[in-house]
């Protein structure tokens, strides 16, 4: 697998609490998007920790080809 599986083309809006980290998924595989559940093991890719430096919602890429992993910057839109 050498690249991720597109989880689907939005952005996941995720309400997050300052202070506390996220592992995103980098891989697409995972079945609690954006979010990873170790489904990643069987390839190359590994899950990207972030902490939320303020309490507010939050969109998270999911077509994991956004280049400010782990969120959303519209790569999407091209895909």
């Amino acid at each position: 697998m050498n690249e991720p599986k597109i989880a689907q083309k939005a952005p996941i809006p995720v309400d997050v609490e300052a202070g506390k980290t996220y592992f995103w998924c980098a891989c697409g595989l995972s079945a609690n998007q954006p979010f990873c559940d170790g489904s990643h093991k069987t390839t190359a890719f590994r899950p990207v920790a972030w902490t939320a430096p303020e309490s507010k919602s939050t969109y998270f890429c999911a077509c994991k080809h956004t280049k400010k992993q782990p969120l959303c910057d519209g790569t999407h839109k091209t895909l």
